[in-house]
């Protein structure tokens, strides 16, 4: 995996992200992404090899191996970053979206037109609920991912004995030993910590968004109807409707000045 192509993509979520995604982002790469990198392989690259059990029975070790871990925990490590890192590029690709379509609509209509939207990074309207998505899925997916780390190993302990009974091959029960369990125990108890500071801000940020978004409500409540304008919505007939009106004057002046007031229709973007 090309870590750094990751962070390139995720460092473009900076521009959009609140204060709290910002720290986030930070745990996730410096106590996270940089840890896994450096310390994980070699502090998980030998337990397999040097997975001893008191038997000479042949495939009984692989067998007792396969009991206690049923997946590596550096492979679940691998895949909870992913999952948890990927839901942000959907941010991205939704501004590119909203800019892309502000270009076609200049393109179409010229530069003097109004724009779609004053801000496409602003989280109003389809963007809100998208990064809103993008938070939750991320807050579920770290939980999960905590629950079966603990329930595969019966806790976010590391056992320097661990019994393998009942499971052919073995003929009895089996006594494993696994390598440098106190190391192995540290290093999980860390990531299982930086997991937690991740799940804490992740609420912090649910609730700032939530509550800035009920804030912006009451305070558009309050204010005058002739000012209290949505900033979210969208003028693209505005301009062409506009023009029409213009036109409409310049070729007949005795019409009277109730065309030139006719309100434009109004589209809310995505």
């Amino acid at each position: 995996m090309d870590w750094k192509t990751l962070q390139a993509l995720l460092s473009g979520v900076n521009k959009y992200s609140t204060a709290f995604g910002r720290i986030w982002l930070s745990v996730v790469f410096v106590f996270r992404v940089l840890v896994y990198v450096v310390a994980a392989e070699r502090v998980w690259g030998d337990e397999q090899k040097d997975f001893d059990c008191n038997t000479k029975q042949p495939g009984c070790t692989n067998v007792c191996y396969d009991n206690f871990f049923p997946i590596s925990n550096i492979r679940l490590w691998a895949l909870q970053l992913i999952f948890v890192t990927c839901p942000s590029l959907l941010v991205i690709l939704h501004v590119a979206y909203r800019e892309e379509r502000e270009r076609r609509h200049r393109q179409k209509h010229g530069d003097q037109c109004a724009k779609l939207y004053a801000n496409a990074g602003k989280k109003h309207g389809g963007l809100w609920w998208t990064y809103l998505f993008s938070l939750i899925f991320k807050l579920v997916i770290e939980l999960l991912f905590l629950y079966v780390l603990h329930t595969l190993w019966h806790g976010f302990g590391m056992p320097r004995l661990v019994q393998c009974a009942n499971v052919a091959p073995c003929p009895n029960v089996v006594d494993c030993y696994i390598a440098r369990p106190t190391e192995k125990k540290v290093f999980t108890y860390f990531m299982v910590g930086a997991s937690a500071v991740c799940i804490v801000l992740t609420i912090c940020e649910i609730c700032y968004l939530i509550f800035h978004r009920v804030l912006r409500g009451i305070t558009k409540s309050k204010a005058p109807k002739s000012r209290s304008l949505p900033s979210s919505t969208s003028r693209a007939s505005t301009c062409r409707c506009h023009h029409k009106l213009v036109e409409a004057g310049e070729l007949g002046s005795d019409s009277g000045d109730d065309k030139r007031h006719a309100s434009a229709p109004t589209m809310t973007p995505i």
